[in-house]
């Protein structure tokens, strides 16, 4: 697969796992903002991993989002394979990406540093 083309894959697939999440995924226990920040396609197109960032208050409240996410991988493999033209539709692996946490908290650190 060219490099061109996984790049296309991956920012289609990352449209439409996004869209799902926001629009037609009706689980009670997704109360926080979740965003897709990057997915990953394999090669072979076997497993996509999705990177979300979760949003909320608690970390009790994102592993329960993530864990509510992870219940609807197979419905949104599914409707990826509907939406998305593919020889093989690829397995969803949710993971949490915890970059932006990191990022404020640098953030919050080099304020600190000023004062």
């Amino acid at each position: 697969m060219a490099n061109y083309r996984g790049g296309r894959i991956n920012e289609e697939v990352k449209k439409e796992v996004s869209n799902l999440i926001q629009n037609e995924v009706k689980d009670p226990r997704l109360t926080a903002m979740i965003s897709v920040t990057d997915v990953e396609v394999t090669r072979d197109l076997s497993y996509a991993k999705v990177y979300v960032s979760i949003f909320s208050n608690s970390k009790e409240e994102k592993e329960e989002n993530l864990k509510a996410l992870k219940g609807a991988s197979g419905f949104i493999r599914r409707e990826v394979g509907r939406r998305v033209k593919l020889r093989a539709v690829p397995q969803i692996i949710f993971e949490l990406d915890e970059s932006i946490d990191y990022g404020m908290k640098i953030d919050e650190l080099i304020e600190r540093s000023k004062k």
